[in-house]
């Protein structure tokens, strides 16, 4: 149950806000070096959108989990490559998902998009590993 809950916790956080990064960097917002205004303006939407990331991230955020928690079972996976497998899916989700998003196409969209489910997933799944892990007494 716990792995459940954290990923619902940091999965919608961290990807929402890296999809506001990937939107904003895809958008040419940033084709300079950002001022502090506008890290703050960033910020302030994205504190703004934080529901909305919720909203719709949690139900990605749990079939994460969902695979996260089938690969633990799997006992000859070790937590390396269990963060690698659950990565990977969340890429592949996250490209199937935002990746057709304007009117760019290429590479750099390609990896942003991805690694908005990339991040997210790896860290969520690493931060279970750490909490699941016995302290010998």
């Amino acid at each position: 149950m716990k792995r459940y809950v954290i990923f619902a916790a940091l999965v919608p956080l961290m990807g929402g806000f890296l999809l506001l990064l990937t939107t904003t960097v895809m958008s040419g917002y940033w084709s300079h070096p950002p001022s502090l205004s506008e890290a703050g303006k960033l910020l302030t939407v994205f504190a703004r959108t934080l529901q909305y990331a919720y909203l719709f991230g949690l139900l990605p955020a749990l079939m994460l989990g969902a695979v996260d928690d089938i690969v633990f079972h799997v006992k000859r996976i070790g937590p390396l490559v269990r963060l690698v497998i659950v990565g990977v899916i969340a890429f592949v989700a996250a490209e199937l998902l935002y990746g057709s998003r304007g009117p760019d196409s290429g590479t750099l969209q390609f990896v942003l998009y991805g690694l908005v489910g990339f991040v997210p997933g790896s860290v969520s799944s690493a931060v279970v590993h750490f909490a699941e892990r016995q302290v010998p007494v």
